[in-house]
């Protein structure tokens, strides 16, 4: 439980800059032209990887899922909605302010933490569609991305290969950390502390999704 405490803390840190890439990749991205496929494909993978946004959303998702369909159908609604955005995003140029849209990624994290404690059927009396509920932050997860490489301003020049290996890219980082976040899960779900110590792992979950909406939107109101 304490290395979870330290992951979610370090998260609280990270999450502002959870889409941030770093100024050897930014400058990369700014200056590559023609078809570059295998780093792209690296770049998706490692955007996923570390972002940490993503991460917890998906964690929240799996926590209380134990069938291998069940995980498959929810994490194949989230790429969907991931990939459909940002590739639309970046075709049609439709960006939103970074600030926000991480904002509405840090809501997405505070949402599942309280559909897993049970809140919204205690509050209101019914379950909002939790499918629809991944589809929907998918597609928002997914304007994110888009709007950073929209920023970068990638050349045309190769963009749509490019694109689409970086998106790949971006699953199979999202396959990676999903894999090695079941495995944690697996160990933890067999102590006997697992339903004790999950009530207090969700409640830090959305202390630190509220923590990134209000990193994220002081940052909005600073930078005005």
């Amino acid at each position: 439980m304490l290395l979870l405490a330290a992951v979610f803390s370090l998260a609280w840190v990270e999450a502002a800059f959870a889409h941030a890439v770093t100024l050897g990749d930014k400058g990369y991205i700014q200056e590559v032209t023609g078809v570059h496929l295998i780093p792209f494909l690296y770049l998706g993978a490692k955007h996923m990887v570390t972002g940490y946004d993503h991460l917890l959303f998906l964690f929240g998702v799996i926590f209380f899922l134990y069938g291998f369909k069940q995980i498959a159908t929810y994490v194949s609604l989230f790429a969907i909605g991931h990939s459909t955005t940002m590739l639309l995003g970046v075709a049609f140029e439709f960006g939103i302010s970074s600030y926000i849209i991480d904002a509405i990624i840090g809501f997405s994290v505070v949402y599942k933490a309280l559909d897993n404690l049970g809140a919204f059927r205690l509050w209101f009396g019914f379950q909002p569609s939790t499918r629809a509920a991944t589809l929907l932050f998918g597609f928002l997860h997914g304007f994110g991305l888009a709007s950073r490489i929209i920023d970068y301003d990638i050349s045309p020049d190769g963009l749509w290969p490019n694109l689409i290996a970086f998106n790949v890219g971006v699953e199979v980082g999202q396959l990676l950390a999903l894999a090695a976040i079941l495995v944690v899960m697996r160990y933890w779900r067999a102590m006997p502390s697992f339903a004790r110590q999950a009530y207090a792992a969700n409640v830090l979950m959305m202390t630190a999704g509220f923590a990134l909406m209000g990193l994220q939107i002081t940052g909005y109101f600073v930078a005005a």
